[in-house]
């Protein structure tokens, strides 16, 4: 991972994750998320710029779709993902999680 790009504040997390992109498709591990964003833990290989369909498994809660858009790629560990398109409800459901799951910021 190269420069610090990220816009949001993100929560540490280990959830599973069902990935789809232009060449596989893999269930793995988000690390790290935001409402911007998040890294996915896996093995599997993709490129910059690569649209990514996501299924986010929440703790006690439906799934989360989003199609993302890799912004970065660490080779046989994982990639990074901006999401670019959702629906309404599962952003709100998002933004709600990482809200009730952030640390105060110490200023």
């Amino acid at each position: 991972m190269k420069n610090e790009r990220r816009s949001a504040p993100r929560i540490n997390i280990s959830v599973p994750v069902r990935w789809e992109g232009v060449l596989t498709q893999q269930t793995a591990t988000v690390t790290s998320l935001s409402e911007t964003g998040c890294f996915v833990l896996t093995g599997g290989k993709v490129e910059p710029k690569e649209l990514i369909r996501l299924e986010i498994e929440l703790p006690g809660q439906e799934a989360l779709y989003f199609w993302s858009e890799v912004v970065d790629e660490a080779n046989e560990i994982g990639f990074a993902v901006r999401f670019t398109s959702s629906e309404e409800d599962d952003r709100a459901r998002l933004v709600a999680y990482v809200k009730a799951n952030s640390l105060p910021r110490a200023d």
